[in-house]
């Protein structure tokens, strides 16, 4: 059995859907803490040519806070966030079925970040016909308190995996020798080059999957999120 896991992100790029579809199990992580300068809860999107960063506010905390205790912001505008998607995005050719996404992962009334993170996730992977199961972190009896290599083989081994897939990024971080060594054959997701127009702007790679999705058929984005990438 194939393993994936990752932290949870607010409508990641392609290649973490990638990821997810490359395995059988996607263990996202609930009880990490949260990172203020990460992408738990910002991506970006495409406006007026140039790449914009769009986030979910959160409820003030402390910065030893796992993601799953944090909270999004009382006062967080879902309307406001949906109609900057709606203008950015109106005059794409696939805009319905790219804000259809939006639309769903934003009408989520969760406040709870993981909740909601979780959400947004599980309704992209419908979207794009990914049926791999999604566990969260918390949910498997290993010792919490490890960390980093060793943390990732106790998940792994705690639910039988094989072998252990990780984003391409991850090359700084894991070795497939440390992996052998209990068991586990490593591998990374490489995504192939994926450009596409944009309302005859240059280019503007790797944004959110929303944007794939507006300026792609269903059937162009499912493809190259199951067979667009490398195993290596």
């Amino acid at each position: 059995m194939r393993v994936a896991i990752m932290q949870p992100y607010f409508m990641p790029y392609i290649g973490y859907f990638q990821l997810i579809g490359a395995v059988d199990l996607f263990i996202v992580y609930d009880n990490i803490k949260y990172t203020k300068k990460g992408w738990i809860n910002r991506n970006r999107m495409l406006q007026d040519g140039q790449d914009i960063v769009f986030s979910l506010p959160l409820k003030g905390g402390s910065d030893a806070l796992d993601v799953r205790d944090r909270s999004l912001a009382g006062d967080f505008d879902r309307a406001k966030l949906l109609r900057r998607f709606e203008e950015a995005y109106r005059r794409a050719p696939y805009f319905r079925q790219g804000f259809a996404l939006v639309e769903q992962s934003l009408g989520c009334a969760e406040q709870n970040l993981f909740g909601f993170l979780h959400h947004s996730i599980a309704s992209a992977c419908e979207h794009l016909g990914i049926a791999t199961e999604i566990q969260a972190s918390s949910s498997i009896p290993i010792d919490h308190a490890l960390k980093n290599t060793d943390k990732v083989v106790a998940l792994c081994q705690a639910v039988g995996a094989r072998s252990y897939v990780n984003a391409i990024g991850g090359t700084a971080l894991y070795a497939k020798e440390e992996f052998r060594a209990h068991g586990l054959d490593l591998a990374f997701v490489q995504s192939r080059p994926l450009q596409y127009a944009q309302f005859g702007q240059p280019f503007v790679p790797w944004l959110s999957i929303v944007d794939v999705l507006m300026f792609n058929s269903l059937d162009t984005v499912r493809g190259c999120v199951e067979s667009g990438y490398d195993l290596i």
